[in-house]
């Protein structure tokens, strides 16, 4: 079956949520993603992981403090395209990350080859913002994060919207903030400085709240589109 007993699916995402926990560390957050991550096991389907690397950190409004041990960029969505934006470097103490950056006017960005910095043996293969294994079963991505709610999204935090989602989930889903990953729009003359922004965690915590009847309607309709 596509999807399993509502006892197995709240057995995977317990599952999930306490391996998560086990590898992070100081220096990554990791997060179990894609249909796996929501509880959702479809056979054939890959595992989706992403890692949220704690030393790096976005602001869309530099504050005062800043950590002197993080590496730290400000977002820049002037001239991109919507759900993707810039990341101007503000702050590092480790120079030989910059190379991977470029120096574009008066900024230096931070280039979404970054990805590339963590291909090897095992994960030899670059799958648009990942890197995948061989046979294609495992797909990490690796991401930066900003703690704080983005304005782009506020809206949808403040719009009315009934009884779903409840508010104690919206302020879950803020208290997460959003991830950055490797990947800019294609064909776009700056591509290789754009990173999406990404909703998975806040996505991921939508679905948690659906009823058995509605995951098994979700796997059905992602069969066929």
């Amino acid at each position: 079956e596509v999807v399993g007993t509502e006892e197995h699916v709240n057995t995977i995402r317990m599952m999930n949520t306490i391996r998560d926990h086990l590898e992070s560390d100081s220096m990554r957050t990791i997060i179990t993603s894609g249909s796996f991550g929501e509880g959702l096991d479809m056979r054939g389907s890959d595992l989706d992981v992403m890692i949220v690397l704690q030393y790096l950190e976005v602001c869309e409004k530099i504050h005062d403090y800043l950590n002197f041990v993080k590496v730290y960029f400000k977002m820049e969505m002037e001239d991109t395209q919507p759900g993707f934006s810039k990341l101007r470097l503000v702050q590092t103490t480790d120079w030989y990350f910059c190379r991977d950056c470029d120096v574009v006017g008066c900024g230096v960005y931070l280039s979404n080859s970054f990805k590339q910095r963590f291909v090897h043996d095992f994960f030899p293969t670059v799958h648009g913002p990942c890197v995948s294994d061989e046979h294609g079963n495992y797909d990490l991505a690796l991401c930066l994060h900003s703690k704080l709610w983005i304005t782009p999204a506020e809206q949808w935090v403040t719009r009315s919207s009934n009884s779903w989602p409840s508010y104690d989930v919206k302020q879950a889903i803020v208290k997460h903030g959003v991830q950055f990953v490797p990947i800019g729009v294609k064909g776009s003359t700056q591509e290789e400085l754009e990173w999406r922004i990404s909703f998975s965690v806040g996505e991921k915590l939508l679905i948690y709240t659906f009823t058995h009847t509605h995951n098994c309607y979700v796997m059905q309709s992602r069969k066929f589109f």
